[in-house]
């Protein structure tokens, strides 16, 4: 996780997870600059169409909540704060 967020280019990373977090870069930092070639990237990478969404999806509810937070001036608790996105995502499979 360290290497990850040092790095996204340099740390072990399957190559499909690699291009979903450069696409989610991507989305987060400059939305307006997105193009289909995005798309056509993860499609290259072996990602299906469903699973970007997925990722999508989660990336957008962590930004929203996170913006909200920070607007209403929230102090996130950091006891067992890592836990937080496997217990509140896993319902859904995330692991």
């Amino acid at each position: 996780m360290d290497a990850t967020l040092a790095d996204v280019e340099k740390a072990p990373l399957e190559p499909k997870v690699r291009a979903m977090l450069r696409f989610l870069a991507k989305l987060a930092i400059d939305p307006s600059s997105m193009t289909r070639d995005d798309g056509k990237a993860l499609e290259a990478a072996g990602i299906r169409k469903r699973d970007a969404e997925e990722a999508i999806w989660v990336a957008w509810q962590f930004s929203f909540f996170t913006r909200m937070a920070d607007s209403l001036g929230f102090t996130i608790p950091t006891d067992g704060f890592a836990m937080a996105p496997k217990v509140l995502l896993s319902p859904i499979g995330y692991r």
